[in-house]
């Protein structure tokens, strides 16, 4: 009797090991952050500096679902600009505390990646289902546990279910599959993969169109469908893009153009190791198999004179797929094919088409996948070989510190403290935002909405905090608001070319730069300048009506630029100390 319980235990593992990594691995994720809470150490870059600020601005300004509104940073901008409230993600940020929403947004990920590539193997499988399971799970575990950009977080884990419901509606259509269909947007974005989602898909319906001899009219109508998705859950953008009359800073944006030689370069990079938003850490264990099995399966196929294999194998065609796409962004950097582009459709003018290149993670771990199941079919110790492989690959994912690697920098942070005995420079996420320091200001102050600047510190931190600012960090605002704030950093932009540069060419982070240093904002308890004096021209800053400059650095020529300082405070930890100047 023993025996034979045991027996059944044994296979019952062997079908269902899979869970035991997925959900040790989400306890583990979700304990660490429940554990440290907003002691976490959280990435800054594009995040903590961008939409986590945004989410959290307009919660304070309880302007989610406003219109007609101005949310108070980059002195005042159109609520539309900021996320949509018809976003799942953004519904996080709606119920749940902003640290609790991001972290919550993690997790998710992670399984709406799993459920999204169950549906897809399914489909395409249906008869092997099964027997795929124990890496059908896997894979889409590990391709949705990717540090990718976090904001888009749910497009990148979705996009397994946007493939599942167009080839099950070209296979087979319904009405419940066109409501998903149009409801799918609610995981998508619209300007860095819902674009390109709709022209892959228009190719493909003209491709099986020609193929089938007859219009594929069941995707034809999936395309408008999903095309009003977006229109409808992204209503704002749409209203900024193809309504505003204004001129913005994607006019001025200026584009580097590359040599051909450059081009190709920049093509063979990012098809190799990707781009940080997008970082599939596939250099490790997908890329090197992939590779190899690229090389041998076609050599295979010359062998066996079956060369019209190599045209049918769905492996080349994901591999080419993936060329397809770094060709693509590097043809961005090519000076002549992007200025044409802009030509033939103006409204296109400083938006990156090269934004391809964020399907390659999907497509990494489409090409992994589809070698491991032909792994699978090849008996069973090969199969306990592919499960293997998956969890090295999984592996590489957890244990890689890319940029938006949370998980990994807190438990790095944390345990190099306990063992060191000494604090890492590093700010957490309660340290940087400082809300604590921040309401103390404002209460001593008695802050009333005026509007202010950072110095030495990012904008956002001020936002986070409900306070106005005439500075931020957007992509999309106006470029007459982009010429009135140049006023205020001219002298600095003057004293360091880079800084002008920078500014001038791209400008989406309108801050108050250094005179000597390219950058004296940092994410770090400490401060490195090399000049405490501030370069700005206050008159500009009290045209558009600046009051307060808060500043990390005590600046040495303070009645000289025009400023009075109120007072020094510093948080509890003494992370940070925060001089507070009043424009005079």
């Amino acid at each position: 009797m023993k025996k034979l319980e045991k027996q059944a235990w044994f296979l019952w593992l062997t079908k269902y090991w899979f869970l035991f990594p997925i959900a040790g691995f989400l306890l583990l994720e979700g304990g660490v952050f429940l554990y440290f809470g907003e002691k976490s150490y959280i990435a800054v870059h594009d995040n903590m500096d961008l939409f986590l600020a945004q989410f959290q601005m307009l919660k304070n300004t309880d302007s989610f679902w406003k219109h007609g509104v101005d949310i108070p940073f980059l002195g005042g901008i159109s609520r539309d600009n900021l996320p949509s409230e018809l976003s799942l993600y953004s519904v996080l940020y709606m119920i749940f505390p902003t640290f609790t929403a991001y972290v919550l947004g993690l997790l998710l990920k992670a399984v709406l990646a799993i459920v999204s590539f169950r549906l897809l193997a399914k489909e395409l499988y249906p008869e092997k289902y099964m027997h795929y399971r124990p890496i059908i799970y896997m894979t889409g575990f590990v391709y949705g546990i990717l540090s990718v950009f976090p904001a888009f977080g749910f497009a990148f884990a979705s996009m397994p279910l946007a493939a599942y419901l167009l080839i099950r509606i070209y296979r087979k259509p319904s009405k419940v599959l066109y409501l998903c269909l149009f409801l799918y947007p609610l995981v998508s974005y619209f300007s860095y993969m819902g674009i390109f989602l709709l022209g892959y898909v228009v190719i493909a319906a003209i491709w099986l169109s020609i193929r089938d001899r007859k219009p594929a009219w069941h995707l034809i109508i999936g395309v408008i469908v999903l095309a009003l998705g977006y229109i409808v859950c992204e209503y704002r953008l749409f209203g900024q893009m193809l309504l505003g009359d204004g001129v913005t800073i994607r006019s001025t944006i200026v584009n580097v153009d590359l040599s051909a030689q450059e081009v190709v370069q920049e093509i063979f990079t990012v098809w190799k190791d990707g781009i940080f938003h997008a970082d599939g850490v596939h250099t490790k264990v997908v890329f090197p198999l992939c590779i190899v099995y690229f090389v041998l399966n076609n050599a295979y196929y010359l062998y066996k004179k079956r060369t019209y294999d190599i045209f049918r194998d769905r492996f080349n065609f994901v591999m080419l797929f993936l060329v397809f796409n770094s060709v693509i962004y590097g043809l961005y950097d090519c000076g002549p094919v992007r200025r044409l582009v802009e030509m033939l459709v103006p409204p296109l003018e400083g938006w990156q088409f090269n934004r391809t290149v964020f399907f390659n993670p999907f497509l990494w771990y489409c090409a992994l996948f589809l070698i491991l199941i032909r792994i699978y079919d090849m008996g069973v110790i090969q199969m306990w070989l592919a499960n293997i492989i998956i969890c090295l690959a999984g592996l590489a994912v957890i244990l890689s510190p890319g940029r938006y690697n949370d998980l990994y920098y807190t438990c790095y942070y944390r345990a190099y403290e306990y063992f060191h005995g000494t604090e890492v420079d590093e700010l957490d996420y309660e340290q940087f935002y400082a809300v604590d320091l921040f309401e103390r200001i404002k209460e001593e102050i008695a802050y009333d909405g005026e509007w202010s600047l950072a110095y030495g510190l990012h904008p956002a931190i001020l936002e986070y905090n409900g306070i106005a600012t005439l500075d931020g960090y957007l992509g999309f605002y106006a470029q007459q608001y982009k010429e009135d704030f140049r006023k205020i950093i001219a002298p600095a932009l003057e004293r360091v070319e880079a800084t002008r540069i920078y500014y001038d060419e791209w400008g989406a982070r309108a801050y108050l730069y250094s005179g000597t240093d390219l950058s004296i904002v940092r994410a770090t308890k400490s401060i490195q300048a090399t000049d405490y004096d501030i370069y700005i021209d206050t008159e500009s800053i009290k045209e558009l009506g600046g009051t307060w400059i808060f500043s990390r650095i005590e600046l040495a020529n303070a009645e000289e630029a025009g400023l009075l300082l109120e007072g020094s405070y510093t948080s509890e930890d003494e992370s940070y100390t925060i001089y507070l100047y009043q424009v005079r």
